[in-house]
């Protein structure tokens, strides 16, 4: 249980950093509108936090975070949803005010293929040219000439977390981000919990693997969606039979009065034409957030609809090596009002600044792992296929690493040949549970192997 402290001292901090249950750098804490302390006073405070359980952290440096103790959870669950530090113009809080009428006072409404016919890809704009200059800037990473998914690869084993745990957050998931972590990386599934909310969040950390593995396919078209839909809804739906298929039977929205489209003929249709219309979109960022609309909107599956969106935002931002999109900190009752805005009214101003901030969140999050990382090395960029494959391979297999190696070194030449050689072994030599979701292992494969080498050694 944590001490008594000073409430009066310690209650704004404490809602500040409750309101992001992802956890906060102390320069952030400090740019808050809320602190008005000084630093050292600040970090004081922080430390007095810490020594009497109310908050702990996470991370070393400048990666360092702060977040509120699990045990203080429930004491602060009223903030952590709460505004989260968005400043909403007043579009978007008309927007809000307008779908959070009773159900009955909101007039039903049904799809609107103008919403999507009016819209040209490259010549009508979501976000403007100020918006969209504005998002490359904060979503650069210096690595715009390498292949498409050389940044998300960097950042795999963070991202796995942030974007699986706050994707599913939205959608009401119960695990916590330290129980995430657990189950991704140990295969750990948290007791009293319900055994959806583990499936959604391993069907996650599938999902964005396929980004990072395929991104030199991936785009916005039949096969990666569709495929985006069935890892996502993998042992979720109530007919398995429709994960990454259209839709054929009508739905409902719960807590809006929008219907969506029926009849499986005009469902496809309206699907192509949102691929062929998404495909053609030259800015990343427009295409993201055109993704964020159009998919929930459609309702092209039986469910799953918004998980597929969130995934499909990053598409763009992984061919372009962007900053990914993970939604951390995103208050959950804004990005489902927004949503809903769209549905009944097709107005984007509240999504979109719930998108912007939200993206703007995730490159601070990532600019500061980023820092952390070197210039990767052109040798294991080049041959990053056959690298995995080989390492997944030996992890696999009982027959021994080095027939596995040598087969798969025969495809090199010269000092290329030894060079693998040796990567090869860094990388076996530098493999745990926490990095294994980088070679498609999975937990049980990776301690048989672990219990294998050490009765071949």
């Amino acid at each position: 249980m944590p001490r008594v402290i000073p409430e009066s001292e310690f209650t704004v901090l404490l809602e500040v950093i409750a309101r992001h249950p992802g956890g906060m750098s102390i320069s952030r804490i400090l740019a808050h509108a809320d602190i008005t302390a000084a630093k050292r006073t600040v970090q004081r405070r922080i430390d007095t936090l810490l020594q009497s359980g109310h908050i702990q952290a996470e991370g070393e440096g400048r990666a360092r975070r702060y977040l509120v103790a699990p045990t203080e959870v429930d004491k602060w669950q009223s903030h952590v949803e709460e505004d989260a530090g968005i400043r909403f113009s007043k579009e978007a809080l008309a927007i809000r005010a307008a779908v959070k009428r009773p159900y009955e006072c909101r007039t039903p409404v049904g799809y609107k293929d103008a919403f999507l016919d009016d819209y040209t890809p490259n010549q009508t704009f979501y976000l403007d040219a100020a918006l969209r200059a504005e998002l490359a800037v904060e979503g650069r990473v210096g690595a715009s000439q390498l292949p498409a998914g050389t940044y998300i690869r960097k950042v795999m084993d963070r991202l796995l977390i942030d974007l699986s745990w706050n994707s599913s957050r939205l959608e009401g998931n119960t695990y916590s981000i330290l129980e995430t972590q657990r189950l991704l990386q140990m295969g750990e599934a948290s007791e009293g919990k319900q055994s959806a909310d583990a499936q959604m969040l391993l069907n996650h950390k599938a999902a964005i693997e396929l980004l990072a593995d395929q991104a030199d396919e991936i785009g916005f078209n039949h096969y990666t969606i569709c495929n985006l839909h069935a890892l996502l809804a993998d042992n979720l739906m109530v007919d398995p039979d429709m994960c990454g298929r259209i839709r054929e039977r009508s739905v409902g929205i719960g807590s809006s009065v929008y219907y969506p489209p029926v009849g499986h003929l005009r469902i496809k249709e309206r699907f192509d034409q949102f691929l062929i219309k998404a495909e053609a979109i030259k800015n990343p960022f427009e295409q993201s957030f055109f993704a964020m609309v159009h998919l929930p909107y459609l309702q092209a599956f039986e469910d799953v609809n918004k998980r597929v969106s969130r995934l499909a935002a990053n598409i763009s931002l992984v061919r372009h090596n962007l900053c990914p999109l993970s939604f951390a900190d995103v208050p959950q009752g804004d990005y489902l009002n927004a949503i809903i805005g769209v549905y009944e009214l097709n107005r984007i101003e509240y999504l979109r600044e719930v998108f912007v901030w939200a993206y703007k969140r995730s490159a601070m999050r990532y600019s500061a792992i980023r820092e952390t990382l070197g210039e990767p090395d052109p040798f294991r960029l080049q041959h990053r296929t056959a690298i995995q494959q080989c390492v997944r391979s030996i992890v696999q297999s009982s027959d021994g690493s080095q027939r596995i190696i040598d087969q798969a070194a025969k495809a090199f030449k010269g000092d290329d040949r030894t060079r693998f050689c040796e990567v090869i072994q860094i990388e076996l030599r530098s493999l745990h549970d926490g990095n294994i979701a980088r070679y498609q292992l999975r937990p049980k494969e990776f301690a048989e192997w672990q219990r294998f080498s050490a009765t071949e050694v």
